[in-house]
């Protein structure tokens, strides 16, 4: 899943439970939409993108720059207190809020079209809540 900085979900897919994040991340991100922001043109790529260790690798890195992308990774082999913590709550209350729905917490699903139908359902249902209310 890739959020943006408020928590409301851009995109999301389902995968088998041994496919590594870092193989889907080019993907993912490829799925991203356009995002309305100032009056103009939506932007179409964000600023900067924010992961954990597990993206950690000088190929994501470039393939974000040759994009225009800044890559705000952590390094591995360092000790925590990078100070992406402080953002990465963010994506965490994310899942949360998904979680929350009793279909995507544990997966009855077989096929993963009907999983990833709920899991549409569950980013639909956060996206309400902050236009509804401005957070969920």
């Amino acid at each position: 899943m890739i959020t943006e900085a408020q928590g409301i979900p851009l995109t999301s897919d389902v995968t088998a439970a041994n496919v590594n994040d870092v193989t889907e991340f080019a993907r993912l991100y490829n799925k991203v939409p356009p995002v309305a922001g100032q009056v103009g043109h939506p932007v179409t790529e964000p600023e900067a993108m924010m992961g954990d260790r597990g993206y950690d690798s000088e190929p994501h890195r470039q393939g974000l720059r040759e994009m225009g992308v800044e890559p705000l990774l952590a390094d591995k082999g360092t000790e925590n207190g990078s100070g992406l913590g402080v953002f990465r709550w963010v994506v965490e209350r994310t899942l949360g809020w998904t979680h929350q729905n009793r279909r995507l917490r544990i997966r009855y699903e077989r096929r993963p079209d009907i999983h990833q139908a709920f899991l549409t359902i569950a980013c639909i249902k956060i996206c309400a809540s902050f236009l509804l209310n401005g957070y969920s």
